[in-house]
């Protein structure tokens, strides 16, 4: 069995080409009408009876089609098992679930084992991984570095990098902009997050960054076994962990001595001072430990996720002149209402072009949800691919509409791609800071002409456009 579920996954293609039909038939399942069982086993929702490694690969690999497909062929709520050993994750895509998940006790809906695969490259600190006090410690500490003050002191490093970057595009070209919206995002985080600005520093930097960034789940699934880290890329990934944590210890050191710690205002030196010591609210400071984790998490998190949302937002910009020729105007002005456009714009670039495709957490005692008794152990959580593409969430759903966002918001948890509740993203702030920063200071000098079409792929964990969301810049 094994052999023949590993030879199926290798004629799957890793993008495109894929039917329903051509699925099935891959994975043994039956083509005909796609009813579903009335009851699935164990009690839980319906599903695919598909092999469980199949059901891991479509997940995983086949998400933008697999996603919708479920949600058409088995209702509002569906299982899908994974490995190892068939573990249910069962997802809901109504707003009303989607509101009882992320209002739930979050000492028994734990979202931090959802994301335990990150778990060696994060650290056992991340914020991304804990739970109950812990989550709720970290994120005391964090928060200071994240409000709105903290936001506006940002934006001018962004800005300015920003404008640097534009600044050195050629002209009448054609380049992937996911390829310089990573480029620049990666220096977003380096200078304004990690506060690192010395050019020698930064260089040893940037390569051991990209290689985390582009870590894959393979190596990661791979780290329970230590043998493994003694060969090919576990052992590479090993190495590289090593050096980058080198680096990000010793600015920890540094910063905590630097002289000017008071007046900097990156992440770091702002999450050194405001650690919570001496506050006197008995949280403590952040160890070295922490802010390595931190940091790494805040990395991970927010470096390629921003890029590929700008990517698609000047990719969807050059495919409408009058889209393009507004958000231009809007760059060009300083008001708050053409601040609103361009974070319309990157809304609704995150809403048609989700980077993430679900939220989840793990149940530790029985619940009920949507009128769904679950056991304890069971994984559950929103679709945002389904949330996102519903047409009653967002009439023609399927067009790329910045108005939805303009003085209003969509209805509530339609739009979840920082999920929500106690556990919404600690970076959606910053996140939309940064887009709105970069997209004026591209289009201020660019107009973008989108030459080819796209579509997203799967990246690790991320989706981002397959062909690199191409444009034509040309000055204007």
């Amino acid at each position: 069995m094994a052999t023949t579920q590993n030879a199926l996954l290798d004629q799957l293609p890793e993008t495109g080409g894929l039917t329903e039909e051509r699925f099935k038939k891959m994975s043994g399942a039956s083509v005909g009408d796609g009813r579903a069982p009335r009851v699935a086993p164990q009690g839980l929702p319906p599903g695919p009876r598909w092999p469980v490694l199949v059901q891991s690969a479509a997940l995983m690999r086949f998400r933008h089609w697999f996603h919708p497909y479920l949600h058409r062929t088995y209702g509002d709520v569906f299982t899908v098992r994974l490995v190892p050993g068939g573990q249910p994750l069962v997802f809901f895509t109504r707003p009303e679930h989607a509101k009882e998940i992320f209002a739930a006790d979050p000492e028994f809906f734990h979202a931090g084992k959802g994301n335990a695969i990150l778990g060696p490259i994060m650290g056992e600190h991340s914020l991304l991984l804990q739970d109950g006090d812990d989550h709720k410690r970290a994120r005391k500490l964090l928060m200071p570095a994240f409000n709105g003050a903290a936001l506006r002191e940002y934006r001018s490093l962004v800005t300015d990098l920003a404008a640097d970057e534009a600044a050195h595009w050629p002209d009448g070209v054609v380049l992937r902009s996911l390829d310089r919206m990573n480029v620049l995002t990666l220096e977003v985080i380096l200078r304004v997050v990690f506060g690192v600005t010395d050019e020698e520093r930064l260089a040893a930097m940037r390569p051991r960054v990209n290689a985390t960034v582009d870590i894959s789940p393979a190596v990661l699934l791979g780290w329970g076994y230590p043998r493994l880290q003694r060969f090919g890329p576990w052992r590479r990934t090993v190495q590289n962990q090593a050096e980058l944590d080198r680096l990000i210890y010793a600015e920890i050191r540094e910063r905590r001595a630097a002289p000017d710690l008071a007046e900097r205002s990156d992440v770091l030196s702002r999450l050194i001072r405001h650690g919570g010591a001496e506050e006197g609210d008995g949280l403590g400071g952040l160890s070295d430990t922490e802010l390595r984790d931190q940091l790494i998490t805040l990395l991970l998190a927010g470096h390629e996720t921003t890029a590929t949302s700008l990517a698609w937002a000047l990719y969807e910009l050059g495919r409408d002149p009058e889209l393009l020729r507004r958000s231009q105007a809007a760059a060009d002005g300083d008001g708050a209402e053409d601040d609103a456009w361009l974070e319309a714009v990157m809304k609704e670039s995150m809403r048609l072009h989700p980077v993430i495709p679900m939220v989840v957490r793990t149940l530790m005692r029985p619940a009920t949800i949507g009128g769904v008794d679950l056991p304890r152990g069971v994984t559950v959580g929103p679709s945002i691919i389904v949330a996102h593409q519903k047409s009653e969430n967002h009439p023609d759903p399927e067009v790329f509409r910045p108005e939805r966002f303009l003085g209003q918001n969509p209805p509530t948890n339609t739009w979840i791609p920082f999920g929500g509740g106690v556990r919404r993203c600690i970076g959606a702030g910053f996140a939309q800071m940064e887009g709105v920063a970069v997209l004026r200071e591209v289009l201020r000098v660019h107009d973008v002409a989108t030459p080819t079409g796209d579509v997203p792929k799967v990246r690790n964990i991320t989706s981002v456009p397959r062909d690199g969301a191409r444009i034509r810049v040309t000055r204007r």
